[in-house]
C-alpha cells in the first residue's frame, strides 16, 4: 500500500490512523484529508519526536495495513 492510495481513501483510513496512533481525533485527522506532510508534522507535535521518527511512524502504519 502507497500513501496515493490512504490519501484517495481519507476517511476510510482514518480509523485505523486512530486505532493505530491514538492521540488523534476525528476532528484533528478531518485536518489533514490525507495529506502526509502536514500528518507527519502533526505526529512530531503530538508525539514530540523528531521528523525521522515521525516518517518511520508513518512508513510503519503504512506496512500494518497490508
Amino acid at each position: 500500500m502507497n500513501w496515493e492510495q490512504v490519501e484517495g481513501n481519507w476517511k476510510q483510513f482514518k480509523g485505523k490512523v486512530r486505532e493505530t496512533l491514538g492521540k488523534f481525533t476525528d476532528d484533528e485527522l478531518d485536518v489533514f484529508h490525507g495529506k502526509r506532510e502536514q500528518f507527519v508534522g502533526r505526529i512530531q507535535e503530538k508525539y514530540s519526536i523528531g521528523r525521522e521518527r515521525a516518517e518511520e511512524e508513518v512508513d510503519e502504519f503504512l506496512r500494518k495495513l497490508h
